[in-house]
């Protein structure tokens, strides 16, 4: 396993009092869809995620103050963005805050993540556009959008297909990768960052990547094993300083990624961009 210390840029808080938050699908679609591990779905403590990401070789954390959805509907949520900042407070060695984005709380919910920023220590924003079927080039982001550039913050989202995660909601998959195309042209100085790698669009995030300096991946949600050929040769070649490491953690398991990026055979220094420099580069950590 790599003895390089990692940064995931994407992980559930999965503290019992977070998933209590979580409606009652969690279990059904992480263990019977996902495949995580049973045993986790009762949570882990600060301390018991930290000792799993410390056997993995993972130093930081980014944790996600989710907000999948509307509220109003049983199957809807939204985290508790406190969780998120008391955890990041408590540990800021080890985990980082990202703010959910909900499009249809407009100037009320501009303001609540400006604040969450400048008072509450959050690194950037979140966002799920398939649980507002909305897609990101819809007029209801560009509000958090233009704030994101004001405050210089990069914003990530969901990107690809997306899943039933609650059988009495239904998500359709909004999230083609190429309606990152008029948001990084509207907003050049926005960093603009595709989760769950595009799949199965990857070769057209691939290529919005490719396009614009400002828009970047990240390699979560999917296992390194069947990450499509041309994702591997681009962070190996000329993506090597536009793809970022995650988890989506508990959808995958740290030990067993890590060790899955240990088998495809990366160089050092792509390794080593691809686990930890980009993230502090995009992000402007100071580590």
């Amino acid at each position: 396993m790599s003895s390089l210390r990692a940064i995931d840029t994407v992980v559930n808080i999965w503290t019992p009092e977070a998933l209590s938050h979580r409606p009652a699908w969690r279990n059904g679609f992480f263990v019977d869809k996902m495949k995580a591990a049973d045993s986790l779905m009762s949570g882990l403590s600060l301390e018991q995620t930290i000792e799993r990401m410390d056997r993995a070789g993972v130093e930081r954390a980014f944790l996600v103050a989710a907000k999948s959805g509307r509220l109003g509907h049983p199957s809807t949520y939204h985290l508790p963005p406190k969780l998120v900042s008391d955890a990041v407070q408590k540990y800021p060695d080890r985990f980082y805050g990202l703010y959910g984005i909900d499009p249809f709380q407009g100037m009320d919910g501009v303001r609540a993540f400006e604040r969450a920023v400048r008072d509450d220590g959050f690194i950037g924003a979140h966002l799920y556009p398939h649980w507002f079927e909305l897609a990101p080039d819809h007029a209801k982001y560009y509000p958090f959008y233009a704030k994101c550039c004001e405050l210089d913050v990069p914003i990530q989202m969901q990107v690809g297909q997306s899943m039933i995660y609650a059988p009495d909601y239904p998500c359709r998959s909004v999230g083609r990768p190429i309606t990152l195309d008029a948001v990084a042209c509207d907003f050049q100085e926005l960093k603009l960052i595709g989760i769950h790698v595009g799949i199965p669009w990857h070769d057209e995030m691939i290529a919005m990547a490719w396009k614009h300096k400002n828009v970047y991946i990240i390699a979560d949600a999917h296992s390194p094993k069947y990450w499509p050929p041309s994702f591997v040769n681009y962070i190996r070649s000329y993506g090597r300083d536009k793809v970022m490491f995650g988890t989506d953690f508990p959808v995958l398991d740290w030990e067993r990624t890590m060790r899955e990026i240990d088998e495809i055979g990366f160089s050092d220094e792509v390794k080593r961009k691809f686990l930890r420099e980009n993230a502090v580069r995009v992000y402007d950590l100071t580590i």
